[in-house]
Order: C-alpha cells, then structure tokens, then sequence
C-alpha cells in the first residue's frame, strides 16, 4: 500500500519538499492548524478504501483535506474547489502543487468515503479537543433548524391523496372481482378448469380512511375545514398476488381455448381481454401505492420523488408569504463551547424523536457520561423526559408552556386540574382521590388509563364528577362547551402524574441560577451556529440527494466549522462563553 500518511505530512528524509508560494502564505492562516489537525487524526479505515495495485491515485488525505479547507471557507461546490486548486495559494500548497478534477472529488465523498468513516474521523477530532480542555463532554446544547433538500418542490407524495385514491382503487378491484367470478361461471370455465370463485382482499386500515372521507364530504357539503386523513394503511403482499393469481387463470383459458386478443382502434375486445388489462392495470396502481406506504413509513405523511428521503416542511424562509411546504431535512446539532459534538440529520418534521439518536451517538463514540442536557421546549416530551432520567441525565428542557405560565389567564382557566384543589389524597395508591372544581364539586378517581403510542407506554388518571347540572361555570369549565350537545355531559379529567414530575424538575433546573445561564449558552451557540451556517456561508440547501449522502455532506461541513472554531480558539480570537449573570 502507497505510503499516502507520509507522503502527505512530509515524514521521513526523502519527504522534505521546498515550496517558494509558502513564503506567501500568512503564518496565522487556517491552513496550517488543518494539516495539524489532520496529522494527529488515525486514516487508516480510509486509506484500507484504496488499493495498492495499479497506478497511484491522488492522496486521499490531501483530498479530505481540501475539503474541510473548502468547509472551513464556506465553500460546498466542487467546481469550486477545483478552481481553488489551481489559483488559491493555500489550496496549492495543500494539494502540493496538483490539481485533482471534479471526478476525483465526486469518487471520493460518494464512493471511497461511508458514514462510519466519516464518523470515526470526526470523533476522533472531538476527542483531540477534550484532550486539549476545549471540550467536557458531560454537557450538550441541542437545537435543530430544517433545511431544503435537493429535490423538486412539486414532486410530493401525500399519504392522504394516496389512502382517498386506495379506496376508488378498491372498490373498482372488488368490482373486478364480481366481473372475474360472473365470468368463470356463465362460461362455465370454473368447472372445465377446477377454479373457485376468488373473494375481495381486505386492507388493514380502510375502515378508519372510508369514516374520515365520509365526514370530510359531510364537511364540505357544510362549508368546514377537511379534517386530515392520514391514516395507516397497510397492504400486505398478499393483495398484489392475488390479482396475478387471477390473470395467470385468465392467461391459461385463453391459451386452452385459443382466444385472440385484439389491438388498434376499432377492434372489439373480448371480454376476458377487458378482465385481464384490467388486472393488470389495477395491480400495478396498488404496487404503486404499496410501495410509497413502505417509503413512508408510519412516522410522515409525505416525501418527494426525487429524494425519497426528504419530508415536506413548512420552512421559515417563506418568500411567497403562503405557508408553502417545501421537501427538507430536519438538521440538529448538539454543541459544547461552539463545537459541534454530534450532527444528526432526519426527515422528521418536528424535534421529539431527534434527542434520543443524539445521545445514543454520545454513547456509542464518547467514553464520557453526559451529565446534562439544555434544549428548548421542541423537545419537551414524557418520552425524552423520561429516557434523560432513567440514563442519569439532568434535563435543563424549557416547558411548552413556560411562558404561558407567566400569563394571568393561565392560572384563571377554571376547567384544568391544576388550577382545582385537592379534596382528599388516597396514601395507600399514592395518589389524590378527589379534586374539588371552581362550583366545590368533586371529581373521584374513576378509572386507570393506559395509553401507548410510538412505544410509549403512558398512565393516566381519569377523574370525574358525578352530576354538572345547574352549574353556572359549566361554559368556562368544559373544552369546547356546546350548549346543545354539552348541557347533560359532566365533567372528566386525566392527570399523568409521571409527566406532572418530569416537567417539575425540569421546569426547576431551568429557573436556577445555572438553568438560566445554560439557556443564554444555548440560545447563543446553538441558534447562532444555523445563522451563521445560513447566512454567512449561504447554506440554505442540501447539494446531495438520499439520506447517506446528505448526512455525509453535513459531516463534512461540520469538522470544517469545528476546525474553524478551533483555529480561532487558538489565535485568541474567540474565548468560552459562559454566560452573563442577570
């Protein structure tokens, strides 16, 4: 194998090379704090992507190198690095003088470098900074921004265009299936050939999408707002199969009965002919739709056709001020001291189900514990919550409602449980027996619900009263009062009591003294790395397409940011910040 780790960091005695353009170069230039950076880091999981036969290729670590150069710069385009090779001073010198194409560059981030490469040598860098005390590792500050994908606007997938064109799809396949059995019997084909008379597929999940068509038709013969019909649908391999099965029956008639299909205009088609297209056509229409149900999943509603992995998103940049949703992808950073510690890209939509891969990332790379985790109210979920406190984390999360409670309305609401006294607390279950309402009625503990979604398993306790006639309270108490529909209903509550202490202590270290802090810290790296990332350096999209090559690109981008940052820190132009006392 070509010694490329020599080759590139001048080692040994024959490796010494006089470059007059270095004399130009400035003695505090980025550059040299890269080839530093670089020295120190292991290469060997790449270099073993290259083969010792043949002829040499370019180094792959003077090419990663001018790479993160390019990042450190703000610059994506490989045109661009190109160019920069062949008239940048300090591109010439870390290229040594060569000038790499556009294909070498492409080959390399698309097919010599993976994911786990690409990891493995970012880590290794956040590593080198906690040895050099830039980095703890025990705290992270956790924000995301969403970025448009490389894909067409107009190419969208809905789930719920999708679940109303599945069920005209089924009904014209049940009437197929009428059509197929009328024919087999009249023809008497099903006892000439031993066929039985085939019954209708059922699709998991069609029930539920028929009732929300039916009440969106109720809705707009009423001139209301369409309620969204996103339900999931499940086809399973069977249905498909089924319909072939029926074809290859039809195929053997014809064959046996020698029966000529027809083509061109003006021709009459027989009518096992009409049968067959229309199997044909039917099947591939519900293959279609199969397959854009498995692209999706269960966790989005969307995606676009030329990056399947891109989410439509309604984004902040809206320049044609109609809430436009756009293909994305959800970004997160988790930084420490304006480093970016992890990059996590997703197609989810919101923040919730981004913590969770963030800090089994710090697990799975970082021999360092996390000790606390600041982000903002995104991510406030009993799940997230929960999964901080059985790992020992502190959650340093601002409540959804953290500055609805600073509002007088808030605490007048008379309908909510924690604006009711208690009337009585059951010591033997550990719980409160009865709330006491705005009018002195009970609500008694009536039953245990337990609820489960996304895996989640969630205990609530419903409370209730028994009678709410003549109460005088009943339109401010009851969510959506209808006087109509509500006048004998009474009122019920649910309390989780488990998410009821997550958000206490949560809420509890944010309003310390250091919580406070921590919110500055966040508010000022996190948010200040995507303005920075936005507006500086223009990156307000994705140049990849598919769910590797965007994250390798942000890979990329984010070890040039971090050697920037780090360039700095050791130029004295940047210091930590660690808050402002109030």
């Amino acid at each position: 194998m070509y010694n490329y780790y020599n080759e590139f960091f001048e080692i040994g005695q024959q490796q010494f090379k006089l470059y007059l353009f270095k004399s130009r170069i400035p003695h505090d230039d980025a550059v040299y704090t890269l080839k530093k950076a670089m020295e120190a880091l292991n290469f060997e999981q790449l270099l073993h992507r290259y083969s010792h036969l043949g002829r040499k290729g370019y180094n792959p670590i003077m090419i990663y190198s001018l790479i993160l150069y390019a990042n450190m710069q703000g610059v994506r385009s490989v045109d661009k690095i190109v160019d920069l090779c062949k008239r940048d001073i300090c591109f010439i010198w870390l290229a040594q003088g060569e000038t790499p194409g556009r294909d070498v560059f492409y080959d390399f981030m698309n097919e010599k470098t993976t994911v786990e490469i690409l990891e493995n040598l970012h880590y290794q860098f956040i590593h080198l900074l906690r040895n050099e005390g830039y980095l703890t590792l025990k705290i992270l500050f956790l924000d995301g921004t969403k970025l448009e994908a490389n894909a067409n606007r107009y190419t969208f997938v809905w789930r719920g265009s999708i679940n109303s064109n599945l069920i005209k799809l089924l009904d014209k396949i049940n009437g197929l299936y009428d059509e197929y059995n009328a024919f087999i019997n009249e023809s008497n084909y099903k006892i000439k050939y031993n066929l039985i008379e085939e019954e209708m597929f059922i699709v998991e999940g069609t029930d539920k999408v028929r009732d929300t068509i039916c009440k969106n038709n109720e809705r707009k013969r009423n001139h209301k707002k369409k309620i969204s019909n996103n339900g999931i649908v499940k086809i399973d391999n069977i249905c498909p199969m089924k319909l072939m099965r029926m074809h290859s029956n039809l195929q053997v008639i014809r064959n046996n009965e020698n029966i000529v299909f027809s083509n061109g205009r003006g021709q009459k088609k027989p009518r096992i002919q009409k049968i067959c297209e229309s199997l044909i056509e039917n099947g591939e229409r519900l293959l279609k739709y199969k397959d854009a149900f498995e692209i999706m999943g269960t966790d989005r509603n969307s995606y676009s056709k030329t990056d399947i992995s891109a989410t439509f998103m309604r984004m902040k940049e809206d320049h044609m001020m109609n809430g436009q949703l756009k293909p994305a992808h959800n970004v997160q950073f988790a930084i420490e001291n304006y480093f970016v510690v992890h990059t996590y890209v997703s197609n989810d939509r919101t923040d919730y189900n981004t913590l969770v891969p963030v800090i089994e990332k710090h697990k799975k790379w970082l021999d360092t514990p996390l000790e606390e985790f600041v982000a903002d109210s995104g991510y406030c979920s009993e799940k997230n919550l929960s999964y901080l406190r059985d790992n020992s984390i502190e959650s340093f999360i601002k409540l959804q409602e953290h500055e609805k409670k600073k509002t007088k309305k808030y605490h007048q609401e008379i309908g909510k449980y924690y604006n009711m006294a208690v009337s009585e607390f059951d010591e033997e279950n550990d719980r409160i027996k009865s709330y006491k309402c705005h009018d002195n009625r009970l609500l008694h503990h009536s039953r245990t619900e337990i609820q489960t979604k996304s895996g989640v398993k969630r205990i609530f306790e419903v409370y209730k009263c028994e009678s709410c006639d003549d109460c005088t309270y009943k339109s401010k108490c009851l969510y959506k009062y209808d006087e109509e529909k509500d006048l004998y209903k009474n009122k019920e509550i649910k309390v989780n009591y488990n998410w009821d202490e997550l958000k206490r202590k949560s809420e509890e270290n944010i309003l310390s003294d250091k919580g406070i802090i921590y919110r500055q810290i966040r508010s000022i790296q996190t948010e200040g790395s995507f303005g920075d990332m936005k507006h500086n350096h223009k990156i307000r999209q994705f140049n990849h397409r598919g769910e590797e090559k965007v994250y390798k690109e942000m890979l990329f981008y984010t070890f040039g940011r971090n050697l920037m940052k780090y360039h700095r820190f050791e130029q004295k132009e940047l210091e930590s910040f660690e808050g402002k006392a109030a």
